[in-house]
């Protein structure tokens, strides 16, 4: 007699920490038996992982679960999880909105979550692991509480088998008054570089050829271990040594510990992507500081002086927030002209949504009008498309090297001559989408590309043959 299979649906929100997350999560769920369904309502047990940074994304949760109500009442042993940053955040207030959960698991205690749910399978009745709040004692303690797993992957969660995240930090000590992410993720943790290295091995031998390294401010990175201490430009060292590995990208950047060191080494390295996000949040002072970013527009502004010195090519991004608290007319055009000066590949624009236990929810009322942030939104987002869309001209007529990632939404073509075409989707070194036609056996390798067509988001290509023709061998008797 063998056991049936157990059916696991799980749906993320958010960055590409809960990416990562429901990634190692399925792994180890894997060993217990299950296997993936789409479908909610097939399944023995769904789980939500969680995002915390914006209302809507919290909205779209508990509009989920109230949609598995009924579920749970015809079939009363389906298992219900909440994951996560919300889970996080709301504990108890999940069960108290909706009593037919049976899972509430934080960030830090992922690694809990096969246990748990066999508990509940038992009939434990609900169940709740989440770690310390940042004042619920020491820093040693809390940072326990907030250590996060990657003791397993699972390659079917991935986007493609060729590209994986890594997570190097844990946490964020910044406290910028809008986020809610210091409290979530809990202290500042860099990962010891053994353990990183071994994780990239690890992806590396299973054909994985582009990985990215994540933090919540990545390049803060400083993992000391007796008298050494690895700064962050010591692990790009050491990641781009790993064979197998073809790119090397890193999110989110700090604008303040964007070191020379760093830059130095993007540089000199062949593996490291070209590209830096290095969100600005705001073009104004005032803005800045009730955001508490801890710098100013000078200190952005040298770094970006910077990063054109050490590479005069490299993409920069940004984000943006619009319709902080009291921000005036003026202090938006000075992000609209902030834009305009640094002419970002791209730009991740939000409005801003306020955040039950940040300071900014503490001391600034949230009193830009729905309409006025909606209104400033599409304003910057016009601009920097426009932007964005110019300087994609330039890759008119020039050939780029592209990892194939897979087939684009367009659906697949017939061609009589060579089989199946597919418009295929990749990116560039810099982090520029690239749309071509090609064929199944490209999905994975880094082909040339020449450019004929570009739009805001998009570069249009072909693929660069080389035709061998004729030669005449001279055949000695």
């Amino acid at each position: 007699m063998f056991p049936m299979t157990k059916k696991l649906y799980i749906e993320t929100v958010g960055c590409q920490m809960n990416v990562l997350d429901s990634e190692l999560v399925v792994a180890s769920l894997r060993k217990e038996g299950y296997e993936l369904t789409d479908s909610p309502q097939a399944a023995d047990t769904v789980l939500f992982n969680t995002c915390s940074v914006r209302q809507h994304a919290e909205d779209k949760i508990y509009s989920a679960l109230g949609r598995l109500k009924n579920a749970k009442q015809e079939n009363p042993d389906k298992i219900i999880g909440v994951l996560g940053c919300m889970a996080q955040k709301d504990q108890k207030l999940i069960f108290q909105r909706a009593p037919y959960v049976d899972l509430i698991v934080g960030p830090g205690q992922l690694h809990q979550v096969p246990q748990l749910i066999s508990e509940i399978a038992d009939g434990a009745g609900q169940q709740m692991e989440v770690s310390l709040g940042r004042k619920d004692g020491g820093r040693a303690e809390i940072e326990r509480s907030h250590e996060s797993f990657d003791p397993l992957r699972d390659p079917t969660m991935r986007p493609t088998p060729y590209q994986a995240y890594v997570r190097i930090v844990i946490g964020c000590d910044k406290f910028c008054t809008y986020c809610i992410v210091p409290s979530v993720r809990g202290p500042e943790q860099s990962r010891p570089p053994a353990q990183i290295l071994a994780e990239a091995r690890q992806l590396a031998s299973e054909g994985c050829k582009e990985i990215t390294l994540l933090g919540q401010t990545v390049n803060s990175y400083k993992f000391k271990e007796g008298e050494r201490t690895t700064r962050f430009s010591d692990l790009l060292n050491a990641v781009h040594e790993i064979p197998g590995i073809e790119r090397i990208k890193f999110v989110t950047n700090y604008p303040k510990d964007m070191t020379d060191d760093v830059l130095e080494t993007v540089r000199d390295l062949p593996k490291l992507a070209k590209y830096l996000h290095v969100p600005l949040q705001s073009g104004s002072d005032a803005v800045l500081d009730r955001m508490k970013r801890g710098y100013t527009t000078d200190d952005y502004r040298e770094m970006h002086d910077r990063i054109r010195e050490w590479l005069p090519r490299a993409a920069v991004s940004s984000d943006f927030i619009v319709g902080f608290c009291g921000e005036t007319e003026d202090e938006f055009q000075a992000t609209m002209d902030s834009v305009r000066e640094y002419r970002f590949k791209n730009s991740f624009i939000f409005k801003y949504s306020e955040r039950p236990g940040t300071k900014g929810a503490e001391r600034y009322p949230d009193d830009i009008t729905e309409e006025v942030k909606r209104e400033r939104n599409n304003r910057l987002l016009d601009l920097q498309n426009e932007i964005s869309e110019a300087d994609n001209q330039d890759f008119l007529g020039r050939e780029v090297e592209v990892l194939v990632e897979g087939p684009s939404k367009t659906a697949t073509r017939k061609d009589e001559a060579d089989g199946p075409v597919l418009q295929l989707t990749g990116r560039t070194m810099c982090d520029r989408i690239v749309v071509f036609e090609g064929n199944q056996r490209q999905i994975g390798e880094t082909l040339p590309i020449a450019i004929y067509d570009a739009n805001a988001h998009t570069l249009f290509g072909n693929v660069v043959t080389q035709h061998v023709g004729p030669e005449l061998f001279t055949l000695g008797v």
